[in-house]
């Protein structure tokens, strides 16, 4: 169940579409259609059967943990193949160009593909967005061939320059809500399309070498399974609950396995990548979450995404990183947690990750190191890296990565540059790592006999935040936030509070998010009841008639959420404490955002009862 920003990176993703730096899913209605002058097509980019230069072998003795190795670090061929503008107007049968552009990006071309290679992208991840060539509403997904060719020929040339290549089923329309419908009807039409799809992909590339991964989804498996889409209208008018979604999600994954292996030829032994619950660590390493059986041995892998903190990799709402060992350290034990899988024996594949550059902006302050300690943390790990990217780390028209220092980063994380050192580029990234953390800054570090009370927030813009999650970081914020934040020691009422007069808009633009935290809550007055006094909004009373509730998600953190609409079915919320016990009428969304325009201050006022 998604409670807080840092669980929700999936529906994050999907949220906010900025053009030139748009992240790994869509959004058709807030997608501007974008002209663009589109490259001419060489000679050799115009390719038939007896170009393609993969060698169609498979490797049956490759495990997939030693295919991590020999994949290197890759990148995603971002907001092409995927993007969805202009279905309605141009048709399933269109020029698959018309989609391939409608993004704002430039006609693939082989020489990108080979410019990516030199730059030191052994591996591309091309997202698809099928649908765009399905007559769906019809109930006919069969893909339109013109669309099987142009993906085809984008994997031809990815073979041609020498990578691996990573094809799933992107967010594409928004089809996957029709899982989570109303309709048992339309939730089987779900499935159909799901196997048909990967009947017809599996079929089309039978003959291709094991260079060639299919991954079974992306961001909104498990997680998005009941969101409205083009194609099914009535999906979450019943919200799924979490047991729901993590048992569709493992069969979901089971029916890909199945349905590939079914095809055979070299499908029958060729890697498949498994997408993680909504390709989200935590729930990725949850025991609800199960690998589907296989008929081939260790010829399976797991896909997850990382933008953490997604406020500084995908917002601006944190202007920097890595001044802090916490920010070194939060980065380091999460990517760990997916080592379970690896000595399983199953690859893990970081299919997404990056710091998005804002659009006519360079680099962030502190992307380097970021990404530095990234790649060093999936060296250290055996991970395979993948950028997301859209033509703005990697520039496609001139075949360059934009900043010289990554340039070389790249370059230095290489296949080929970390063979010729041995297994030393592992020692090289323990020590880097190790340096990195040694360097930082101490950061706020709460007592074990101490409890902090503070208010978790984040705009609606996503601009401005503040300490979100449930360990206070009061370092996690936007400049120029003044906070009020105040120890707990015991029975009685506090007031904690923000301040946004002083950053760079003034104001927050009402809140996406908004929670009352007690760090180390739980631990020091177990069970504790905490109560809304008052709520003070730009120094007037806020009034409220819902009833809030007090609970804990980690068992550390007490809280109360003001607006959390990460919530599922609230029959599935655990430790509900109200006054007089009344649980059923209790809420996350005590604040109505619709309301609340700019905050200039916001201050919460609690009382907190320990017996």
């Amino acid at each position: 169940m998604f409670k807080g920003l840092k669980r929700c990176i999936a529906i994050v993703l999907c949220s906010v579409l900025a053009a030139g730096a748009l992240t790994a899913c869509g959004n058709e209605s807030k997608e501007p259609e974008t002209v663009v002058e589109e490259p001419q097509q060489s000679g050799e980019d115009k390719m038939n059967e007896t170009d393609r230069k993969d060698d169609g072998k498979i490797r049956s003795a490759l495990t997939s943990l030693e295919v991590m190795e020999l994949m290197g670090g890759g990148i995603n061929l971002g907001n092409t193949m995927e993007a969805t503008n202009g279905r309605a107007s141009h048709g399933v049968g269109a020029d698959p160009s018309v989609y391939e552009t409608s993004w704002g990006q430039p006609i693939t071309t082989q020489k990108m593909l080979n410019d990516m290679k030199a730059a030191g992208f052994d591996t591309i991840r091309i997202p698809v967005g099928w649908t765009s060539g399905m007559h769906v509403e019809d109930k006919d997904y069969t893909i339109d061939s013109k669309f099987m060719a142009r993906v085809t020929e984008i994997v031809d040339y990815a073979r041609n320059a020498g990578m691996y290549v990573i094809v799933n089923d992107h967010w594409d329309n928004g089809w996957w809500g029709m899982f989570g419908s109303d309709s048992k009807e339309t939730q089987n039409e779900a499935m159909k399309l799901y196997t048909s799809m990967w009947k017809q992909i599996a079929e089309n590339f039978k003959d291709y070498s094991d260079y060639l991964i299919f991954e079974s989804a992306n961001e909104e498996l498990g997680a998005r399974f009941d969101e409205d889409s083009i194609f099914c209208k009535d999906s979450a008018q019943t919200p799924l609950g979490i047991e729901e979604k993590f048992s569709l999600c493992n069969e979901v994954n089971q029916a890909f396995v199945d349905t590939v292996r079914a095809t055979g030829g070299n499908n029958a032994e060729r890697f498949l990548l498994i997408a993680g619950f909504g390709t989200d660590i935590n729930n990725t390493t949850d025991d609800r979450f199960k690998m589907p059986a296989d008929k081939a041995l260790k010829k399976l892998l797991v896909s997850v995404h990382y933008y953490d903190p997604s406020n500084y990799c995908i917002f601006d709402s944190i202007e920097n990183w890595g001044e802090t060992k916490n920010e070194y350290e939060d980065m380091n034990n999460q990517l760990a947690k997916m080592k379970v899988y690896t000595d399983a024996g199953i690859g893990v594949v970081i299919g997404e990750y990056g710091v998005l550059i804002p659009e006519g902006k360079g680099l962030k302050k502190g992307a380097k190191e970021y990404t530095t300690n990234f790649l060093n943390n999936c060296d250290v790990l055996g991970f395979v890296p993948v950028l997301w990217d859209c033509n703005n780390l990697f520039n496609r028209n001139s075949g360059e990565i934009i900043d010289s220092d990554m340039a070389t980063l790249y370059l230095n994380h290489s296949y080929s540059s970390q063979q010729l050192s041995g297994k030393e580029y592992v020692t090289m990234a323990q020590k880097e790592m190790q340096s990195a953390y040694d360097n930082a800054k101490e950061a706020f570090a709460l007592k074990d006999d101490e409890a902090i009370a503070w208010l978790m927030y984040t705009s609606s813009d996503w601009a401005v935040s503040y300490s979100v999650g449930d360990e206070y970081n009061p370092s996690n914020m936007t400049a120029g936030i003044v906070p009020t934040d105040v120890y707990v020691t015991g029975d009685g009422e506090y007031t904690v509070g923000l301040d946004f007069t002083k950053t760079a808009g003034g104001s927050a633009n009402s809140t996406v998010f908004c929670a009352l935290g007690i760090d180390n809550g739980e631990k020091l007055f177990p069970d504790c009841l905490v109560t809304l006094k008052e709520i003070l909004i730009n120094g007037e009373k806020y009034e409220y008639k819902k009833l809030p509730y007090c609970t804990s998600d980690d068992k550390n953190c007490t809280r109360i959420n003001l607006y959390n609409e990460w919530i599922g079915k609230m029959s599935e919320v655990k430790d509900i404490r109200t006054p007089m016990g009344r649980t059923m009428v209790a809420t996350p969304l005590i604040l109505d955002p619709a309301t609340l325009g700019n905050v200039e201050t916001i201050y919460v006022t609690f009382n907190v009862k320990t017996k």
